[in-house]
């Protein structure tokens, strides 16, 4: 099984948990400050955070427009948290100055469940991951109010006053979650996204061997 190389962008927010969840899911995981790294990986991971700061910092280091580029050419990208609020077209309840990446046609509300307080664990099935449903963990974090033509919703919180909510979705190579799978000692999110990205290097290649 060929080995991909994913980075996690190290701005601010849950990264070392990200490294250790891809490296236990069988990637090479790296840290990506720099637009010249972010070029050495096959995919990125967004990790939890605070979306201001790291839209921000984002800006300072020089990578909206580079990790813009990329997703738009295809790379694989896994947001959870403050990471799906990176990669919506639109943020609700956002600062006036916010800046993201893009990726997937979404509207997100920002702390949609609450304060640091309300965080909450709940039960969430993740269409395409079998096995039981995730035990998914909720901090300050969004949820999805609208979806695009080309969208489809992963999962919902199922029970709660929440319960319908969209707190995960995929648009092509792009995937989100509301919550923080990193956090628990579930890796099945983070081998299936590990998988996305080597099924992505696998077509990348056979494109290039049809161009030969």
């Amino acid at each position: 099984m060929p080995e991909v190389t994913i980075g996690v962008l190290a701005l601010q927010g849950d990264v070392r948990e990200h490294l250790l969840a891809l490296t236990s899911a069988g990637a090479s995981a790296r840290r990506v400050r720099r637009a010249e790294e972010l070029e050495q990986v096959d995919g990125l991971v967004i990790p939890g955070g605070e979306s201001t700061t790291i839209s921000k910092l984002a800006d300072e280091f020089g990578l909206l427009d580079p990790v813009r580029k990329r997703i738009g050419a295809g790379m694989p990208v896994y947001g959870s948290c403050a990471g799906m609020i990176m990669l919506a077209t639109e943020v609700l309840d956002g600062r006036p100055d916010q800046q993201g990446f893009g990726g997937i046609e979404m509207t997100v509300r920002r702390n949609a469940f609450g304060r640091q307080v309300d965080s909450f664990e709940a039960p969430v099935e993740i269409v395409g991951v079998p096995g039981p449903s995730f035990s998914a963990v909720f901090i300050r974090a969004p949820w999805v109010e609208r979806v695009g033509d080309g969208v489809e919703v992963l999962g919902r919180v199922t029970e709660g006053p929440a319960a319908g909510r969209i707190v995960a979705v995929r648009q092509g190579n792009a995937v989100a979650t509301s919550f923080h799978p990193e956090l628990t000692g579930d890796r099945r999110l983070h081998r299936w996204f590990v998988d996305l990205v080597r099924q992505s290097e696998d077509r990348s290649e056979e494109r290039s061997e049809e161009r030969v």
